[in-house]
């Protein structure tokens, strides 16, 4: 078990310290970079339409760019509406719907973006992060909100930080197998999950409490057309 970081936010939203394990990978204070050639990827086939692809370690120099998004985004607590309360999100986010020529990103993500347009087909042109500041930040069950025109949308998803599982379940249920359909995916500094096809109409995916995580970012590609 290596040191446990702490880092301080610059976002008055986020004025404490977050708790979060480096990397062990890589020298510290690595530049961060990232494969262009996908080397690795595991291809998922979910179901007829559905699928989704696991690229781990797809960046490496995890830590400086944690530390560096950390300190720099511009971190909100959002609400929103559960029934007939409104309750704050179990995590803060920034940067949603942001177009990748924004000057605050980091140049690193704009040409992250070209890479997964390359293997994608996707035109990926905004960002947006998530910030998990412990285990008891959370994201329910749910399929992300896509434009009805866009066919087969793509989300990619980059994790930065402390490692976290998030899980994938069919919108219909267990299959006629039964059984457990939910699908873990242990993601850990650097890895690069990625949902097409059907997935965002007929599959929910989720990110659980757990009773000990240290801070986590998930960076998220989105296309518009």
């Amino acid at each position: 078990m290596g040191p446990v970081a702490n880092v301080r936010s610059a976002s008055p939203v986020t004025d404490l310290e977050l708790r979060w394990q480096p990397t062990l990978l890589g020298a510290v204070g690595d530049a961060p970079a990232f494969d262009p050639s996908f080397a690795g990827a595991r291809h998922l086939a979910l179901d007829e339409g559905a699928w989704a692809e696991h690229v781990e370690g797809w960046v490496q120099g995890t830590d400086a760019l944690f530390e560096q998004i950390v300190a720099i985004a511009p971190w909100e607590h959002r609400t929103v509406h559960m029934y007939d309360r409104v309750v704050e999100e179990p995590r803060l986010t920034a940067w949603y719907g942001r177009a990748l020529d924004d000057p605050s990103l980091p140049s690193i993500i704009s040409a992250m973006a070209t890479a997964l347009s390359r293997r994608y087909h996707r035109a990926f042109d905004s960002v947006g992060a998530a910030l998990y500041r412990d285990g008891r930040d959370s994201v329910a069950w749910h399929g992300d909100r896509i434009a009805k025109t866009l066919v087969e949308p793509v989300v990619a998803i980059l994790s930065l930080g402390s490692e976290r599982t998030l899980r994938l379940r069919p919108k219909a249920g267990p299959t006629e197998g039964g059984g457990n359909a939910t699908s873990p995916f242990r993601l850990i500094p650097g890895d690069l999950f990625v949902m097409g096809g059907t997935t965002q109409a007929t599959w929910q995916h989720s990110v659980p409490k757990v009773a000990n995580a240290g801070a986590r970012i998930s960076l998220q590609f989105r296309h518009s057309t």
